[in-house]
């Protein structure tokens, strides 16, 4: 639904067909006048023009317009009806071989059903919308990763790709959680766990395997075969020269056979003293079972002994065949590490120090309890909450084990951080469910509000400011979002904010994969391919950070760049590498729709493409996006056309299956044809003048590049505020838009106007909005 609503409200606006002062006005749906409109002016319509194709159970595409008797019907169809709204407005319906409809029954229509599928009473709190559980995407990983532990480490660089929804990879919908990245999540956890803890490196090993055959009793056994076998109670007594003083592991493989269910008793001692009681309930015979003693051993000579106790013999009676309670070993062997020096605190990295600081075993203090503060520090911040009694004890539990089967307190701790970072708590920003109470949507909790906001700004976890806000129940208090939107936008962590969703929004991620050709664009190399997308990057993290409108990204007299980048330009006066701030006054250049990132990745690699260029700024400034071009119609390059590319575009446009995407693209990317496919300024091409002049399809006139962007500056402002501020919430949200949505929107924009559309009042309408910060449902309730 949210792709539907995008197409169908973004054409009506770029065919001037919604008056935005008009949204937003609505006191609620009145269905009795809308159904009369629907009989009266709609239905007559649609017979007219639809239904020849579109009625009955043969209809096209499964379409057929006499199943909507009301308005209500559809509302109910909203996603079908917004395509109908798209293909009609767009002339693509109907076919051009039927007849057409004039304008202003098209405008009738489309009119129509905007006011049908889009009345919401803005009055009542519409409905948050709800997001899909959402997976952190590799970035986010690796910023979370970074911020969480200060530690130079690049995880995610191993991570299969995140799909991309809506324009973003951080859409939850999309954000699936493979075998293969699970598998890659634990490698990387593994080795995250041993950079911030670090554990004494291991010491020597003792493996001393013992042949069954020559171990002797002192009654009741004896070996045969392939196994000592005990038939009778008895001790068989070893000596281990243990090579040092610590815990070593008696590994024996032991079967037995019952009588009456009195299975074999198996007592272990050491040195006279016995340890470890134990019985064995395989009855198998060749399939013994794996027993692991564990044992303190002083350095030296030491007895060890295993005794047989229960012996259990019954004689065969009234044809019953005798029962007895024997043992079997079958293996047995003597393992054990030597405990590594500890490694002096000096040595060690300040996460490490930071994280365990005194929290270690000692006579008074339990490893569980050791183990629970450290967890509490790594699991709060981890998951993003205070981390839970259960969780803890849980986390705590692991150390503790690890720690008794003979590893190091610090090995335990390694195995526990792991755990923690294969958690659904911290690879999903989790959000608990809450109910609804009448009209109002609950409100997000002050710990999901600081993971939306810290994700939103950093694309990273939220650090400890945000976390003590939200603690203390403060992040709602008046002023604190304002305030924390002005700290985090002047972090360096914000640049995150800038590469994930400039990149993405302007596309320039795709400039990797843009290759022109050698031959003819000789000067463009990774370096200048690298620098051109950091002139859009800083020209975008200026504008947010002072606060300027965000139509300054569009006719921004000033740009940034270093000495080389500036000579690619041809701008002379600039000296050094480092980029710096430079007036553009008396250049060919103006806003980004100028930067050689945006141009570069709107081209082909031997040629422009007012095509590409057209459709990108109808996708990314107007917030247009054409459909897809009809099957069957061959792509510019491949077609049989002659003369200059604006005369092979208007042979293209002559097919009506072009025309009507054509007639909004072309006009916008021939104005910038004077920049060549690597974004350097020219006058003309192959030896004919470049003629950037053109006709929108709204009527207005322009005739170079300066005439297109001073033109949606000045009369498409809000079409291009709403298209951003939609995309800013699309990402911020991790989720497309709804129709509710559009109470949101409308209202972040009227209070923006009025500061002149500053980029920070943008930000603080979106976090401050009802979608960002309360929790809805998937969708509306239906009439």
């Amino acid at each position: 639904m949210a792709r539907a609503y995008r197409d169908f409200t973004s054409l009506l606006l770029a065919l001037g067909m919604v008056f935005v002062s008009t949204l937003g006005t609505s006191t609620g749906t009145d269905w009795t006048k809308l159904n009369e409109e629907y009989e009266k002016k709609i239905q007559p319509l649609i017979v007219k023009y639809c239904s020849g194709c579109h009625s009955g159970a043969e209809a096209e595409s499964g379409l057929a317009f006499n199943n909507f008797a009301d308005a209500k019907s559809v509302f109910r169809q909203r996603r079908v009806w917004e395509k109908v709204a798209v293909r009609i407005d767009i002339e693509d319906m109907p076919p051009a071989d039927s007849p057409q409809p004039s304008p202003a029954e098209r405008k009738t229509l489309t009119s129509w059903i905007q006011s049908t599928l889009n009345d919401i009473d803005c009055g009542k709190t519409p409905n948050p919308g709800s997001v899909t559980l959402r997976r952190i995407n590799r970035y986010e990983y690796r910023n979370s990763i970074r911020d969480l532990f200060n530690i130079d480490y690049e995880p995610a660089l191993g991570f299969p790709g995140d799909d991309v929804g809506y324009g973003f990879d951080n859409i939850a919908d999309v954000l699936t959680l493979p075998p293969l990245l699970m598998d890659k999540y634990l490698t990387a956890a593994e080795e995250i766990s041993r950079k911030v803890i670090i554990a004494s490196s291991t010491g020597p090993v003792y493996n001393s395997p013992r042949k069954i055959s020559q171990l002797t009793a002192d009654s009741g056994g004896k070996f045969e075969g392939d196994r000592f076998v005990f038939s009778s109670n008895g001790k068989a007594p070893f000596e281990e020269q243990a090579p040092w003083t610590g815990r070593y592991t008696l590994e024996l493989g032991m079967a037995g056979s019952a009588a009456e269910g009195r299975y074999p008793k198996v007592v272990i001692s050491v040195d006279g003293k016995k340890v470890e009681e134990l019985t064995v309930k395989t009855d198998t015979p060749n399939n013994p079972e794996a027993f692991k003693i564990p044992l303190k051993l002083r350095a030296g000579k030491r007895l060890l002994e295993i005794a047989f106790v229960n012996d259990h013999y019954i004689a065969p009676k009234d044809g019953n065949p005798a029962q007895d309670t024997n043992l079997y070993i079958y293996d047995l062997r003597l393992t054990g590490q030597k405990a590594a020096e500890p490694i002096p605190e000096s040595a060690l990295p300040e996460i490490h120090r930071e994280l365990v600081r005194d929290s270690v075993p000692s006579a008074t203090r339990t490893v569980a309890d050791a183990a629970k503060d450290v967890m509490r520090r790594i699991a709060s911040r981890a998951f993003r909450r205070p981390a839970n009694d259960e969780e803890l004890n849980r986390l705590a539990s692991i150390v503790e084990k690890t720690v008794e089967s003979g590893d190091t307190y610090e090995v335990g701790l390694q195995t526990a951080l792991t755990a923690i970072l294969v958690s659904p708590n911290f690879l999903f920003k989790v959000e608990e469910p809450a109910l609804r109470i009448g009209n109002e949507y609950p409100l997000l909790s002050d710990f999901e509000l600081a993971t939306r906001l810290s994700y939103f700004l950093w694309s990273s976890t939220p650090d400890r400011e945000l976390l003590t806000l939200a603690s203390k129940k403060q992040l709602r208090s008046p002023g604190v979002l304002a305030a924390q939107l002005d700290r985090m936008i002047r972090d360096e962590r914000a640049r995150d904010f800038v590469r994930n969703f400039a990149g993405q929004w302007l596309t320039l991620r795709k400039l990797e994969s843009f290759t022109p050709n050698e031959g003819q664009f000789p000067d463009w190399n990774e370096q200048i391919r690298d620098l051109s997308r950091t002139e859009t990057y800083y020209l975008f993290l200026y504008v947010l950070r002072e606060n300027m409108s965000v139509l300054r990204l569009l006719d921004a007299d000033f740009s940034f760049m270093n000495e080389k980048l500036a000579r690619f330009y041809g701008i002379p006066g600039v000296q050094g590498d480092k980029f710096q701030l430079v007036s553009l006054q008396g250049q060919k250049r103006l806003g980004i729709l100028t930067h050689a990132s945006v141009l570069a990745v709107t081209s082909n690699p031997t040629r422009t493409s007012p095509v590409k260029r057209g459709k990108w700024i109808l996708d990314n400034v107007l917030g247009t996006p054409p459909p897809p071009a009809p099957a069957g119609v061959p792509e510019l390059d491949k077609a049989e056309l002659v003369g200059t590319l604006r005369q092979q575009l208007e042979q293209h446009r002559a097919n009506p299956a072009c025309a009507s995407c054509h007639k909004q693209m072309d006009p916008l990317g021939l104005a910038l044809e004077n920049y060549d496919a690597i974004g350097r300024w020219r006058t003309s091409d192959r030896g004919n003048p470049i003629d950037a002049s053109g006709e929108l399809p709204t009527g207005e006139k322009v005739r170079n590049p300066g005439d297109l962007i001073r033109l949606i500056r000045d009369q498409k402002s809000e079409q291009f505020v709403r298209t951003l501020t939609e995309k800013l919430m699309t990402y911020g949200l991790g989720r497309g838009l709804e129709y509710y949505d559009r109470c949101a929107i409308d209202q972040i924009l009227a209070k923006a106007s009025k500061n002149d559309y500053r980029f920070q009042e943008l930000l603080l309408g979106i976090i401050t909005s009802d979608p960002f910060g309360r929790k809805g449902t998937r969708d509306e309730e239906l009439p």
